[in-house]
């Protein structure tokens, strides 16, 4: 047997072997209903400087039963509605979201109200708030939603979507196949007191979620996925623009857990090396491999969606905003074709994330990457 084409049947065993077990986890899971509270909650959505469609999200009334205390962390005041308070936050802490949320913490009472931080580009829902607090509350040390992009139009947009919720890479099926500290996405998070009192060092840490799930696990503490989805209404993008987003991920996942980087081309993103592999040897054998890793990879894709796509959304979005993903009906070819289309493009920023220096321009400013996740300023790097 051609040298080759064996090492290409290994990868496939190696890979399909992964995605087997991805795939039982999640058919083993079955859907739960969202925690139920109606616990005080403090919500801060830190933003630099809003994009219209985030102050869209910021502007969306919220259907929580409870006493619910909305703020914006911003170093302007952006355009809100009367019931959404804001206070003026201009850190000067490299990793600004985390310096946004230390102040605000300092000078906003909680009064025993659980806080939830959620990014600008979440639309935030009552569901989502219960969702997220309901864990906290609990005794879980840290509440977090998986990211749902919804409202794709462009390709760029679709690959982004298939990335993110139908791949190895959706924070559902890295939740369940997390060994040690927890897949957490920063997105939106619901923070018990140990939570929060682990924020102060992070402050000069670019993922500051993965190294805060990283903490609360070297400590013993919880870390529960909300069952509700973040919801994020996608404005149109472009290629570039997604290559550069996913190239940072790449390069603070290399940063942060050198370990797990290699695993990114050997096993969440094998399945186009392989088929140029398969196209190029002629051989049966591996082409019979690789469309069986094509089938369990779809079937996967099916189960991812089937979790995350709501079945009674507390607060849908506008007429308009989504093409039914997350919340409603879901057409087939997503299913067939947008992971493959999100593998690519994470391929393609694993491959860009080799040439790149140790550097990231993240919310406007450039940074040095250390490991660890650390960052600091480059001379010269202000806002770009």
């Amino acid at each position: 047997m051609n040298a080759l084409v064996a090492m290409g049947l290994g990868w496939v065993v190696l890979a399909g072997g992964f995605s087997a077990v991805a795939l039982g986890r999640l058919l083993s899971q079955r859907r739960r209903a969202p925690g139920s509270t109606r616990v005080p909650v403090l919500l801060l959505r830190p933003v630099d400087a809003p994009t219209e469609r985030e102050l869209e999200n910021l502007a969306r009334p919220i259907d929580y039963a409870g006493p619910l205390t909305h703020v914006v962390l911003s170093p302007q005041r952006p355009r809100l509605p009367q019931d959404v308070l804001w206070l003026k936050s201009d850190p000067v802490a490299p990793n600004r979201k985390v310096g946004h949320l230390l102040y605000a913490l300092e000078k906003l009472p909680r009064d025993g109200r659980v806080v939830l931080v959620v990014d600008a580009d979440v639309a935030v829902t009552g569901a989502l708030v219960e969702g997220l607090a309901a864990p906290v509350e609990a005794g879980a040390a840290l509440s977090t939603a998986v990211p749902t992009p919804v409202g794709e139009r462009a390709l760029a947009d679709r690959a982004v979507a298939g990335l993110l919720r139908r791949t190895h890479h959706s924070f559902r099926a890295l939740h369940v196949m997390s060994a040690g500290a927890k897949a957490v996405c920063g997105k939106a998070l619901g923070l018990s007191d140990r939570a929060i009192a682990e924020l102060r060092p992070l402050e000069d840490h670019i993922g500051e979620d993965l190294e805060l799930s990283k903490r609360l696990h070297a400590k013993g503490l919880e870390v529960e996925l909300c069952e509700v989805p973040a919801l994020v209404p996608m404005a149109p993008g472009t290629w570039s623009a997604a290559l550069e987003r996913f190239t940072r991920w790449m390069q603070v996942l290399s940063s942060h857990r050198p370990g797990l980087y290699p695993t990114v081309p050997l096993l969440f993103t094998p399945t186009w090396p392989l088929l140029a592999l398969s196209l190029l040897m002629g051989s049966m054998w591996l082409s019979a491999g690789v469309a069986g890793l094509l089938m369990v990879r779809t079937l996967l894709s099916w189960r991812l969606t089937v979790l995350t796509t709501p079945t009674a959304p507390a607060s849908p979005l506008p007429s308009g905003e989504g093409r039914g993903e997350g919340i409603g009906f879901t057409p087939p070819a997503p299913l067939l074709w947008d992971w493959l289309l999100g593998e690519a493009l994470l391929l393609a920023a694993f491959m860009t994330s080799l040439v790149r220096p140790s550097r990231v321009t993240w919310r406007g400013r450039t940074y040095a990457l250390y490991s660890g996740g650390r960052m600091s300023p480059e001379l010269g790097g202000g806002r770009g």
